[in-house]
């Protein structure tokens, strides 16, 4: 690996802000859908679903999320970044309060139906924001950090709400990430400063105008389709992660909250690590030795049986390491690819491909798992594990062909 030569810029006070809001924003969102993995043994017994009704349900946040994006990817370069921000927050957390009300099957669905279509377009919007604001070399560690929430939703989101629903009931564990939620957006309408510079390098012309546009260049469906196949591995594990270490590894309720806060400790610790060598090293390389990684250890963990806790603990930290460090140097390779002028059209089209993709991913899933009863082991999910394997040696070739891309495009600056 060769060292980045350009200077890694120091963030200012007030991007430290942006970094921290991002983040945030990122605990919530992606606590919101995670715990539905967690708490997907005690949805499936609670309220007696099938696993491909599970699978629908959270599917069903992924396809309205999708569906949002490619609604709003017209005209997302035509307002104030914050304004779509807090409107869209807004929205989440609407659903989130819906979710926490939600009786049956069908109110869960359409609750989750309501929250998808907020809360998938967040993302997106941070992402164009994250573009707008901090230059290249400084992405990765912006990366590094925003995803953090994605490990800090582990280490303290996860735990507290599997321990909420384990003792108030898995409504209390919505209700709780929708104040979070409801604290952290009065804070952005306060702190966040308007974000325009992008509006006036926008031509006259109509949103499904531009979404075309941006749609029909080849070179961002290259970031489009690398983005989609990314999303497609932990859209089909993660969804019965719970229940397969419940039924066939033989990890306890009262064990799960200490599973994932561990491997949340892991991600926080590796995230900014990661971050740094994404901008100090070559990234795809980072990418393609973290898929490899991620493929050897999916294949060992999901043809296990019942299994002592403290590897399953070690596994999965393993394979969070390989996720983490194939999210952190994609997404910033992935920002470069469009222009200013189409910032907020790319990262929505490129959010909403990833969750339909990803709806499809947990649908299927559903369809391929068979649970006999609800106390029975699953059944067929190593079949999981090697469409996962096949989809990142897929992946491995889509990034190089962006990293190859961007390389061309500096080189010729």
């Amino acid at each position: 690996m060769e060292m980045n030569k350009l200077d890694q810029a120091p963030f200012t006070a007030y991007q430290k802000l942006v970094v921290f809001l991002l983040a945030m924003t990122q605990f919530t969102v992606v606590l919101d859908f995670m715990v539905m993995s967690p708490m997907g043994d005690i949805l499936m017994k609670a309220i007696d679903l099938k696993p491909a009704q599970f699978g629908i349900a959270v599917s069903a946040y992924a396809f309205s999320a999708g569906a949002s994006g490619l609604l709003t990817a017209g005209f997302a370069d035509r307002f104030d970044r914050k304004k779509l921000l807090l409107f869209f927050y807004s929205g989440f957390i609407i659903g989130t309060f819906c979710c926490s009300f939600a009786n049956d099957y069908w109110t869960l669905v359409a609750a989750r139906i309501v929250t998808g279509l907020f809360g998938g377009v967040i993302g997106s919007i941070s992402m164009a924001i994250i573009t707008d604001i901090f230059t290249l070399q400084q992405r990765g560690r912006v990366m590094g950090f925003v995803q953090m929430g994605f490990g800090a939703s582990q280490v303290l989101g996860i735990p507290i709400g599997l321990y909420i629903a384990n003792n108030w009931g898995w409504h209390s564990a919505f209700l709780w990430i929708a104040v979070m939620a409801l604290i952290i957006v009065i804070i952005i309408a306060i702190k966040l400063i308007p974000i325009t510079a992008h509006i006036g390098l926008q031509k006259h012309q109509s949103a499904l105008k531009h979404l075309w546009l941006t749609f029909s260049q080849r070179e961002y469906r290259v970031g489009f389709m690398a983005t989609a196949l990314l999303s497609i591995g932990g859209y089909m594990m993660m969804p019965f992660g719970s229940a397969f270490a419940v039924n066939n590894l033989n990890v306890s309720h009262e064990q799960l909250p200490m599973l994932f806060m561990i491997s949340g400790i892991a991600s926080l610790i590796i995230m900014p690590i990661v971050g740094k060598l994404s901008d100090r090293y070559d990234k795809f390389k980072i990418f393609a030795f973290a898929s490899l990684w991620l493929m050897v250890v999916v294949f060992i963990y999901t043809n296990l049986g019942v299994t002592p806790f403290y590897i399953v603990v070690i596994l999965n930290i393993l394979m969070m390491a390989g996720i983490l460090s194939r999210m952190t140097p994609s997404s910033a390779l992935i920002t470069a690819v469009p222009d200013m002028k189409d910032r907020g059209a790319f990262m929505s089209i490129s959010s909403s491909l990833q969750q339909l993709a990803g709806g499809v991913a947990a649908s299927l899933a559903g369809i391929i798992i068979v649970q006999k009863t609800k106390e029975s082991p699953l059944e067929h999910y190593p079949t999981l594990g090697l469409i996962v394997i096949l989809l990142s040696v897929v992946g491995i070739f889509m990034i190089y062909r962006v990293s190859n891309m961007i390389r061309k495009r500096r080189a010729d600056s």
